[in-house]
């Protein structure tokens, strides 16, 4: 009987810690689990979003298992958020006796779980790795860096992830360009995604009027929504779209906090403007999927707009996706009103910014990384 047949099963602890995480996960599980008796899989949520009903939305419509382990953080500063996850992990990584420990994106679950198992001795796999904002006041930007150097395989989304690993002394050897995981679970769910008629019906809205169209608009950085007059101008610049084309704005909890707090609510209770509740991952892929146009200071939603081949505006003054912009369907806007005005103009007038769709963000990245990720094991196991 061939070594092969006889091994171990490679055990790789997985990681979440917050929403971003959970789409990124859903594609590789289900990899590791069409690869049979060659990998034993087990999740671990550190529970850094504690929402648990809102947890537990995602995971049921992205088909992710239950947690084998469920740490149960909780919120706290980054660095009270981030020691705790260590010193719970910790106890966590030596009973899972782990091959590898496989970490997604760049929340400070990502980078506190990858510490400690480096330390250890156990290999850390990134996926999402070499995404570079160069903006150091984005707690992520830390994170990615940081995980990043200390990582034994870094799997990207884009080929030009490599470039800005190679400037940090990283080995290319270490790198292997494998397409987007997140990509992967939209393509796979797109058939099940909920639309905003059935949106509207649910939260007993079916008056709002959305015949010519409509825009999406998420916003929750504190770059944007802890500033009064920041926050103040883009709502000013959301109510003066509405008059043309009616804004869905899903509320962040901290955002929906903020507009109270600086007595800016007024400024779109007006019926053009559907404000609802957070929502879930299908609930948000219908409604990205029929938009005129969204509007976010989110990464993930850059993406997925791309893919979509819906225009996008990105609140932010950068981007740790390039190809969005470079290729895709994204424009830079910042929280300018007169950059954010005219894109929306040209998507009236025009259709707004075309795009293609990145290489290998074509649904198998997650089978990329599996494939590649059990060749890789099998190769440290051989030399051991």
């Amino acid at each position: 009987m061939s070594t092969t047949a006889t091994a171990a099963p490679h055990r790789i602890l997985c990681i979440v810690g917050a929403r971003p995480n959970f789409m990124k996960i859903a594609p590789i599980m289900s990899a590791f689990a069409r690869m049979g008796e060659k990998v034993q899989a087990t999740l671990l949520h550190t529970g850094q979003h504690y929402d648990v009903a809102m947890n537990h939305q995602y995971f049921e419509a992205l088909g992710i298992p239950s947690p084998d382990i469920n740490l149960e953080i909780g919120s706290g500063s980054h660095a009270v958020q981030t020691a705790a996850v260590m010193t719970h992990f910790e106890p966590a990584l030596d009973a899972a006796q782990a091959s590898a420990v496989l970490v997604v994106g760049d929340v400070n679950s990502t980078l506190a779980c990858a510490l400690v198992a480096t330390k250890k001795g156990i290999p850390v796999i990134h996926v999402e790795a070499g995404l570079r904002s160069y903006d150091r006041a984005m707690p992520e930007e830390i994170n990615r860096i940081l995980t990043d150097q200390i990582s034994d395989l870094l799997y990207t989304t884009e080929a030009s992830a490599l470039d800005n690993l190679t400037r940090e002394g990283i080995a290319a050897e270490r790198v292997r360009f494998v397409g987007n995981v997140m990509i992967d679970t939209l393509r796979s769910n797109l058939p099940r995604a909920i639309g905003l008629p059935q949106i509207l019906e649910a939260h007993g809205r079916s008056d709002f009027q959305h015949a010519q169209g409509y825009v999406v608009l998420t916003l929750h950085r504190p770059s944007n929504v802890d500033d009064p007059e920041v926050l103040r101008r883009l709502l000013e610049t959301v109510r003066t779209i509405s008059a043309t084309l009616p804004v869905v704005f899903p509320l962040h909890p901290r955002t929906r906090g903020m507009i109270e707090k600086f007595g800016l609510a007024g400024l779109i209770d007006i019926p053009q403007v559907l404000q609802l509740p957070p929502m879930g991952y299908l609930e948000m892929l219908g409604l990205m999927q029929d938009a005129r146009l969204v509007l976010t200071d989110s990464g993930g939603i850059q993406e997925e707009t791309t893919a979509l081949g819906v225009p996008c505006v990105t609140l932010r003054n950068n981007t740790e996706r390039p190809i969005t912009v470079e290729q895709g369907t994204n424009t830079i806007a910042g929280n300018d009103p007169e950059k954010i005005l005219a894109i929306f103009r040209d998507v009236i007038e025009h259709g707004g910014k075309g795009g293609r769709v990145p290489e290998f963000w074509d649904g198998h990245a997650a089978d990329r990384i599996a494939q590649d990720l059990c060749a890789w094991l099998d190769q440290r196991r051989a030399a051991a």
